[in-house]
């Protein structure tokens, strides 16, 4: 099935797996955004869902000078004033929590700046002079990530804000290696030679649960996010240590039948007793829960195998999504909930 290209070009109509695979030029894109030059003491980012991703992608890349939160909720955090940097991310703009959010920063005269591709939030910015930078449109929000994740660095240099050098000179740099990377996983490459194929494969018709450490973390939550909204699975993700103070005794009972796809994302690049962790916790749950499909991530920095684990994560999900039999971008009961909401 997965090798039958008609079949995923029916099922794929919205070329999910063209926009997985071009995803690297969404860092070379480039932001008209002025230099910032106020007073910070902190930063706030307010986003919902695949909005949110690029911000918690940055909290492993790149550092951060200055304290950052991440608030996904109509209420923002108490201590945001007039000099926190109040980052308000829709890539719709019309994402009612993240739009009251930023009125709520605003009355408290926070420096506000406004990542979308329109709607309510990029009036506001308009209106106000707010700076603006704009997502190309078209798009699922989980399949811009990366567009968010260059509008929300570029605006962070803009406000001198990171101690990393030149971080949209490492997105260029990182773009390329995720061009190369995709090309194995691409829908032409036949199963038996593609690695995403492959655990698809492995993973169809169990609920997955992703596992990583904290660097890849935010790519575990993203391959959470995918299964949801492409795969239409229902999947989780935890992260160690934290696994090994609780969710792990839970793998040692019931249900006796277990019916999940455990995946573990690795690095080398981990803290090295979170990399034991890992050794450990499969040595003591063999037999006891499935037998972890483990991916190494590949890259030489934390941005590339952040970037790699989370391309991949992308065509796994896809590919999943074609053995379901379902058309992997719409999101047809999310517009219905919100519909519900407004009446």
């Amino acid at each position: 099935m997965l090798d039958d290209l008609k079949y995923i070009h029916e099922k794929d109509a919205q070329d999910a797996l063209g926009i997985a695979e071009k995803q690297w030029q969404q860092l070379e894109h480039k932001f008209d955004l002025p230099e910032l030059s106020f007073p910070i003491d902190n930063i706030v980012f307010a986003g919902m869902g695949g909005s949110a991703l690029a911000a918690l992608l940055s909290l492993s890349w790149p550092d951060y000078m200055l304290p950052f939160e991440i608030s996904r909720d109509y209420q923002i955090p108490s201590y945001v004033n007039e000099k926190t940097l109040f980052i308000a991310s829709s890539y719709s703009g019309n994402t009612e929590e993240t739009v009251e959010a930023l009125e709520t920063a605003a009355s408290k005269n926070a420096h506000i700046a406004v990542i979308s591709s329109g709607g309510r939030l990029q009036e506001i910015a308009h209106e106000r002079g707010y700076p603006f930078a704009q997502l190309p449109g078209g798009y699922q929000p989980r399949h811009a990530v990366l567009y968010g994740l260059k509008a929300l660095v570029t605006i962070l240099e803009r406000a001198k804000l990171l101690s990393t050098a030149s971080a949209e000179q490492s997105l260029h740099e990182a773009a390329q290696f995720i061009r190369e990377s995709t090309a194995e996983w691409r829908p032409d490459v036949k199963t038996v030679s593609n690695p995403a194929k492959q655990l698809a494969l492995e993973l169809a018709g169990k609920s997955p649960v992703i596992y990583a450490g904290p660097l890849l973390f935010p790519a575990a939550y993203k391959w959470k996010i995918s299964f949801n909204e492409n795969a239409k699975n229902v999947a989780w993700c935890n992260q160690f240590p934290e696994f090994n103070h609780n969710e792990f005794l839970g793998w040692t009972s019931h249900p006796i039948d277990k019916p999940y796809g455990v995946i573990e994302l690795q690095s080398d690049l981990e803290h090295e007793r979170v990399q034991k962790r890992f050794t450990v916790t499969n040595k003591l749950l063999s037999g006891r829960w499935p037998q972890p499909h483990i991916v190494e991530a590949k890259g030489e920095t934390v941005l590339e195998q952040l970037l790699w684990m989370v391309a991949l994560g992308d065509f796994v999900s896809l590919y999943v999504a074609l053995l379901n039999g379902l058309n992997p971008t719409p999101v047809d009961l999310i517009e219905k909930f919100k519909t519900e909401l407004t009446k």
